[in-house]
């Protein structure tokens, strides 16, 4: 036996390294500080620094119409584009791909997981007795296997060995070497047992992943129905702003005529004012038709997000898709239905009602008392050195057996009682709320197909009207040249006029809006090609985790 080594310093090196590793402190972690002063600080905003320089007496300094550009697109082409470029599906594409993570980190509970148990000491201790030992040297490694099983036990395959070294003098092996093989079985009898209550969490998580990828179904609906929305509210205001132009052009003939009568002294002075007048008021309407126009062309330039159109570009974008309204002859009924099996929420009520069952089912396992059941094997083997010990072991002869039973029976159970009951009244609210959604989309496809028919018959009454308003203004403009009327009446049936072109443009609008909502209530969309999407995969490492990813990964189609 070695004679025994000062070892005073050891506890005072593991005390220095200890307070070097606590002491590095989590600043040096922290990837972002924001800046102090900007987070309580409220700038105001200086309008004068931020106006563009004037051309003229404060006009801005705009290109004419004429110079800017234009783009023609059509309804399928914005689909596509706010398919193959929206943000907000962007974010929501990689939602499933997030999810699936969770289904990969259940199952890998059940992975086989390789331990190293190791155990060295060297003890010196008086004795009272000559004949006792008083120094040992001794080192113990334990490699081993453990794997989870999906029943809820657990298998172990371990092979300890170990050296002891003492200067007892009844010592027979000395050094002595051990080498054993064991093997144990550990399975749960009734609560946490069999596959069912070990895999409640895997299929809650794909469970999580279906309704993720419903979610992301539901956004692209979604979707499609907000550029549907947008480009006819595009059209609407660009067909507005040509009614109120040829408003304007109306009323400008109609001033270059009385001031015609004027000078040939056939009318008053007052027929030229109300005239100009008039002139002013559709060039205010021109004002706020054209900025109408511009807020439309951002707001579906937005949802597009196509590179080529951003929102800063003067480009001006045309519908090319115009209105194409036709009677439909809708069946109520069969709308329901349809809804009832096309909406995502409702497929997400019965993704929730089978978590709460697989819920229900964990927790009454839970109820049960735990009895476990657990049997070892053991070979053993000893020697002068390691090579004996192996050899003995390889002979079989000195094998060990074990088995026990262990039972837990909760006194009282109120905890596990309160969960299950907590689990079943989860579930019976959950029903009552599918069955109020399904009232809901009921309604909802209802009112979109009353909608559609009455946004037809308002196309109608608007054309009948528009077309009435129409003689009206021809009759006045002939009844003011042989002076039977005034400036003032024919600028009123112009503005009749206008007033019922616009009402028809609304009411296309409306109608072409009417079956998108009607699309979006029964959980379709309009179009002639169905829409297939495919969820994002990111690369596998970020080499900077610090910076934001581009646009790398695939997108939805």
């Amino acid at each position: 036996m070695n004679s025994a080594r000062d070892v005073r310093s050891w506890p005072v090196a593991a005390l220095l390294l200890s307070v070097l590793l606590g002491g590095c402190g989590e600043q040096r972690y922290r990837r972002f500080q924001p800046d102090r002063e900007a987070l309580r600080r409220v700038e105001r905003l200086d309008l004068e620094a931020m106006s563009a320089p004037a051309s003229g007496l404060g006009e801005p300094n705009l290109p004419p119409a004429a110079a800017l550009a234009e783009r023609t697109l059509t309804l399928e082409e914005c689909r596509g584009f706010a398919l193959a470029h929206s943000l907000d599906l962007k974010v929501q594409l990689l939602n499933p791909t997030i999810a699936r993570q969770a289904i990969t980190q259940e199952e890998a509970r059940f992975e086989a997981l390789f331990t190293v148990d190791s155990t060295w000491s060297k003890t010196d201790q008086p004795v009272s007795l000559a004949l006792d030992a008083s120094q040992a040297d001794y080192f113990r490694a334990n490699p081993g296997v453990a794997l989870p099983l999906r029943t809820g036990g657990s298998v172990r395959v371990e092979a300890p060995l170990s050296r002891t070294e003492t200067n007892s003098i009844f010592s027979l092996l000395n050094p002595a070497y051990t080498s054993d093989a064991a093997v144990s079985i550990s399975q749960p009898l009734l609560r946490n047992a069999g596959v069912q209550a070990n895999t409640t969490a895997i299929q809650i998580a794909r469970y999580q992943t279906d309704l993720t990828e419903a979610q992301t179904k539901l956004q692209v609906i979604s979707l499609l129905y907000g550029v549907d929305a947008v480009y006819w509210r595009l059209y609407a205001a660009r067909r507005a702003l040509d009614v109120v132009r040829q408003d304007h052009d109306l009323a400008v003939a109609l001033r270059e005529q009385a001031q015609r009568k004027v000078a040939a002294g056939t009318a008053a002075e007052i027929e030229v004012i109300s005239a100009e007048a008039g002139v002013a008021e559709r060039t205010e309407a021109i004002i706020v038709a054209e900025n109408a126009v511009r807020e439309r062309q951002r707001e579906l330039k937005r949802v597009l997000n196509v590179p080529h159109l951003p929102l800063s570009g003067a480009t001006r974008l045309i519908p090319g898709t115009p209105p194409s309204p036709r009677r439909y002859r809708l069946d109520a009924d069969r709308l329901v239905a349809c809804g009832l099996q096309q909406r995502m929420e409702l497929l997400e009520i019965e993704l929730q009602l089978a978590q709460d069952r697989s819920t229900i089912d964990y927790r009454r396992n839970q109820v049960l008392p735990l009895l476990s059941l657990s049997y070892s094997y053991n070979v053993n083997g000893l020697g002068r050195r390691y090579g004996d010990a192996l050899a003995v072991l390889d002979d079989w002869r000195f094998t060990d057996h074990f088995a026990g039973l262990r039972l837990e029976v909760p006194l009282g159970n109120q905890a596990a009682q309160s969960q299950l009951r907590q689990a079943i009244y989860t579930h019976l609210q959950r029903l009552t709320t599918r069955q109020q959604r399904e009232l809901a989309i009921e309604q909802e496809v209802r009112n979109a197909a009353d909608n559609v028919e009455a946004a037809w018959q308002r196309i109608l009454a608007s054309r009948q009207s528009a077309l009435l308003a129409g003689r009206n203004l021809a009759a006045e403009q002939r009844q003011f040249a042989m002076g039977l009327r005034t400036a003032t009446d024919v600028l009123n049936a112009q503005s009749r006029l206008a007033n019922a072109q616009l009402a028809e443009i609304r009411a296309l609008t409306d109608y072409e809006v009417s079956l998108a909502d009607l699309a979006l209530a029964t959980g379709t969309t309009l179009g002639a090609a169905h829409v297939r999407w495919a969820t994002a995969e990111p690369p596998a490492v970020v080499p900077n985790a610090t910076r934001p990813m581009g646009d790398t990964y695939p997108q939805g189609h």
